[in-house]
């Protein structure tokens, strides 16, 4: 796979980017080549890849538009994440570094229905918050829409979600306040 300045890439645990001039740099003593990877995501904030790690390390292209419909839909599948904190942290960790857009549903799919049932720990609190935010820009950058209508269609096929799980557990029964109890 090869990458040209101007394309656009995921870098796994960094988000979507943007190639930006190829540099050299003097490396113990050798001259390296580097991609200039400018992340997408508003901070301006830049990495510096070895040309040669690009396969290595995982950086894929964008996801193509027509995956988009795919990916929302499998934010509406239903997914359970380990009770245990410790393995919850480590399955998450690997798939922020998969690189995966589907892994990054996963993670905000699993931490959200946590959140809604228990709540989050600081620790998948920010976890969530980073898969959110890559998921977001990428979404963004593939459909040329804002981070704001892309955080909609990811919040609306959640809230679909949520809504047919309801749906499935039936109407709850309730007690009217005037009834007595015996």
């Amino acid at each position: 796979m090869k990458f040209g300045i101007g394309n656009k890439v995921v870098y796994p645990s960094q988000g979507p980017c943007l190639i930006g001039a190829v540099e050299s740099k003097i490396i113990a003593g050798r001259p390296t080549n580097f991609y200039r990877l400018t992340l997408l995501d508003d901070s301006g904030d830049a990495v510096f890849v070895p040309v040669d790690k690009v396969k290595a390390l995982h950086i894929r292209q964008l996801m193509v538009k027509s995956a988009i419909p795919k990916l929302l839909s499998h934010l509406k599948n239903l997914i359970t994440s380990p009770k245990n904190w410790k393995q919850r942290a480590i399955d998450n960790e690997k798939l922020l570094a998969s690189g995966s857009a589907f892994d990054l549903a996963e993670v905000v799919e699993s931490l959200t229905e946590l959140d809604d049932t228990k709540g989050l720990t600081p620790r998948d609190r920010t976890t969530l918050n980073r898969a959110r935010k890559f998921l977001i820009c990428e979404i963004s950058e593939v459909m040329g829409e804002s981070r704001n209508a892309a955080e909609e269609r990811i919040d609306g096929a959640l809230k679909s979600k949520r809504e047919g799980a309801r749906m499935e557990q039936g109407p709850r029964r309730t007690v009217p306040a005037s009834a007595s109890l015996l």
